[in-house]
């Protein structure tokens, strides 16, 4: 599929696509449900995976279907239709790399919901991180290390944190739990 792309006089990229695409919506906290109802109202495909999770309250217990990633909806939409999406109530902007929306590739989305529909099936749990890959710069933001900042390696099929000293050619390579990095 042929897209074209152009800035306008403002930067703002304006596409020539005709064939709707798969982006990622970032809503307000808590607000995917009422995104992905809107959007699919306003004639948008849209893909809300969710998980079932138990709830606590002071007085009972409820499985309620909570979003497999917080704060975002997929949305197959055209570009020139992105201000339709971006005015949607709740939305607060179609995630960009390099200042240009992101397209998810029609894979990447079978696999999220395959993974779905294995989690929907109860066997199996997971438990959502951040996707770092090696050579990334990072920084723990809990624990006994907060606040220091190092490179994501590869060991012996581990994700590590590799924390150096440049000026004396010397790190230290620790196991952090990915939850508590955040990429720099």
């Amino acid at each position: 599929m042929a897209e074209t792309l152009r800035a306008d006089v403002a930067g703002r990229w304006i596409s020539g696509q005709t064939e709707p695409q798969w982006y990622a919506c970032y809503t307000r906290a808590r607000h995917e449900k009422v995104v992905d109802r809107l959007l699919h109202e306003r004639g948008f495909e849209t893909f809300l995976p969710l998980v079932a999770r138990e709830s606590r309250w002071k007085d009972r217990k409820k499985i309620v279907d909570w979003p497999l990633f917080p704060s975002y909806v997929f949305g197959r939409f055209r570009l020139v239709d992105a201000h339709i999406v971006v005015a949607t109530p709740g939305v607060a902007g179609v995630v960009k790399t390099n200042g240009r929306p992101a397209r998810i590739e029609v894979e990447e989305l079978e696999n999220v919901r395959r993974l779905a529909r294995a989690l929907a099936g109860g066997n199996v749990d997971a438990e959502q991180r951040p996707f770092l890959a090696e050579g990334e710069c990072v920084e723990v933001m809990d624990g006994p290390f907060r606040g220091v900042r190092g490179i994501v390696v590869e060991h012996r099929n581990r994700r590590r944190v590799l924390i150096g000293l440049r000026a004396i050619g010397q790190a230290l390579e620790i196991d952090i739990d990915t939850r508590a990095l955040r990429p720099v």
